[in-house]
């Protein structure tokens, strides 16, 4: 329905609603001889005269009878579309959640995001997927309502929002020669390296910083999730990097050692993604508040705080 049509239909809302062609000008703000007019189009576009003179006033018709109930559900059904929503109140949310996040991310996050829908929204249900290789089109199609992690493949269409940033750590066995002694340039280099990588990819930020000293490293495999790449250097004499706030509840779990790697490294930048019709939805908001506060408080629970 156009603006010309919508135009028309609160008109005739009036009209029906007043039984007046005065009061329904009145009530739109406009002059009687233009209502007049807007009747005459009423009575042309519905073949129907709708009101009739009775003496010195008018009266509905049958026809205007049957209309008077649909067109004032009609009018406040558009009206509520174009009302601005109130606040929130996530005890109401009836609502299913899509939320896309790798392994190092969903370990963190998926407990104190339970934890706290449960606490707010009973009515909500969150789907946990796996990270994957579909960039937006998960978004753009409704499949995923949030991406959450290292956003490296952007749609034009996906709105991307920076949530934290955690350093890159060396991880080894207790009794890895890493982990007993200095940590030089020279003997991270010497060491049998893992790389995570979804696609296989065995060269970084590390051998580019390594080539700068004029040395490499041995990469001996590659694996698809940090999980894996945790259990391997756990069970071998293997080391891998990770990011340092969304690992050390695990490392501690599994027994691992943190060290530093003695190369200034870029830091791991963990933001959300989402498609704009998304944007301004105030449920959608709540969880993207939900999950900014959740990481927050990995990396700096003083500031673990809704925005």
């Amino acid at each position: 329905m156009d603006a010309l049509d919508m135009n028309l239909l609160l008109a005739l809302d009036a009209l029906l609603d007043t039984n007046s062609v005065t009061q329904a000008a009145e009530r739109l703000h406009t002059s009687a001889p233009a209502m007049s007019r807007t009747l005459a189009r009423l009575r042309r576009v519905l073949g129907d005269p709708l009101l009739v003179r009775a003496g010195r006033t008018l009266v509905p018709t049958p026809r205007a009878l049957e209309l008077r109930y649909e067109v004032g559900v009609l009018v406040q059904q558009g009206r509520a579309l174009l009302t601005p929503r109130g606040a929130l109140d996530p005890t109401t949310l009836k609502r299913s959640y899509a939320v896309r996040a790798g392994d190092a991310v969903l370990g963190e996050l998926a407990t104190p995001l339970l934890t706290a829908v449960r606490a707010q929204a009973p009515g909500v249900t969150l789907h946990f997927l796996p990270d994957s290789l579909e960039g937006g089109a998960a978004l753009r199609d409704g499949r995923v309502d949030l991406e959450v992690g290292v956003i490296d493949q952007t749609d034009p269409e996906t709105v991307v929002a920076r949530v934290i940033g955690d350093r890159v750590i060396g991880v080894a066995a207790p009794e890895h020669q890493l982990s007993t002694e200095r940590v030089t340039v020279a003997r991270f280099a010497a060491a049998a390296h893992l790389s995570v990588s979804r696609i296989g990819r065995a060269r970084g930020p590390i051998d580019d910083r390594l080539a700068l000293h004029g040395r490499t490293r041995r990469v001996v495999a590659t694996v698809p999730n940090l999980t894996t790449a945790l259990l391997a250097v756990r069970s071998g004499d293997v080391v891998c990097p990770a990011p340092a706030g969304l690992t050390a509840s695990t490392l501690a779990a599994l027994g691992l050692r943190a060290f530093e790697i003695p190369l200034p490294l870029p830091e791991v930048t963990i933001a959300m993604a989402w498609h704009p019709r998304n944007t301004a939805d105030n449920g959608h908001r709540w969880l993207r508040e939900l999950v900014r506060t959740a990481l927050t408080r990995i990396t700096d629970p003083a500031k673990g705080k809704p925005p």
